[in-house]
């Protein structure tokens, strides 16, 4: 299959084009000198095309080809890294897919539901970039019975102190004694347990049921399927990115 030509382009694009991590994180690996072109330390200045050679930690970086994404349902105790050897099961543990993707948005251990993974880090990088306000969607069980009170609370917005940060507004449903649905457009660090014990409750469980146009259902537990056509389509106009052709899929790392 033929891959798409890459132009020149600055070292930190072209990692993240290449589906090893987000533009910024690629920064970092160049100023940790851990980024070599053509046998040379590589700076962030660098401008490289697909001829040259690339490396992270050592491993060759292949040239881009067509973006992969896939759905995965999380289970609880499924930590979101790459490598962790003091942790019990990781992602590599569970997704066996030939081409090399990277989470797109966490969910902490004892969370469960949707995540997105990719080998673009442009996609990554757009997903994750607060401003643009990206639904995700989650239902949440919590240890004793809901109030209008609670909900409305979360609504307008709790200060997290031990963040120094104000959650946004975001919409509440409750869907029994107990859960609500609640949709997000940010992603702080551990939110709904915060916003949650902010106003008294501990969560019980909490299940990412969409992010944007893509959603849980019909994946099964652990499992994961491939977002193709008219839907990945739609999962990059909504970032701003360029919707891909599809049809082929890419090598993030060349063992």
């Amino acid at each position: 299959m033929e891959s798409i030509k890459i132009k020149s382009v600055r070292l930190n694009k072209y990692l993240a084009q290449c589906g090893v991590c987000s533009r910024r994180d690629a920064d970092r690996l160049i100023e940790q000198g851990r980024v070599f072109v053509n046998g040379r330390r590589g700076t962030l200045g660098d401008q490289v095309t697909g001829g040259d050679e690339v490396t992270v930690n050592g491993r060759t970086i292949g040239e881009r080809k067509e973006p992969v994404v896939l759905a995965f349902y999380k289970p609880v105790g499924v930590v979101c890294t790459q490598k962790d050897r003091h942790a019990e099961k990781i992602l590599a543990d569970l997704v066996r897919y030939p081409v090399r993707v990277t989470y797109a948005g966490r969910l902490d251990k004892d969370s469960e539901g949707l995540l997105l993974l990719t080998n673009d880090g442009d996609l990554i990088e757009a997903m994750m970039r607060g401003a643009n306000r990206h639904e995700k969607e989650y239902i949440v069980k919590v240890d004793r019975e809901l109030t209008p009170e609670f909900l409305q609370g979360l609504e307008r917005g709790i200060y997290l102190p031990e963040l120094s940060q104000t959650t946004r507004p975001c919409k509440t449903e409750q869907t029994g004694k107990f859960t609500f649905r609640i949709v997000l457009t940010q992603g702080l660090n551990r939110q709904i347990r915060r916003m949650c014990e902010a106003l008294g409750y501990r969560v019980r469980k909490i299940q990412r049921i969409r992010v944007m146009n893509i959603r849980l259902q019909g994946i099964p537990y652990g499992g994961y399927r491939e977002v193709k056509g008219e839907e990945l389509k739609e999962l990059y106009r909504e970032v701003g990115l360029d919707a891909p052709d599809g049809g082929r899929t890419l090598d993030g790392f060349k063992e």
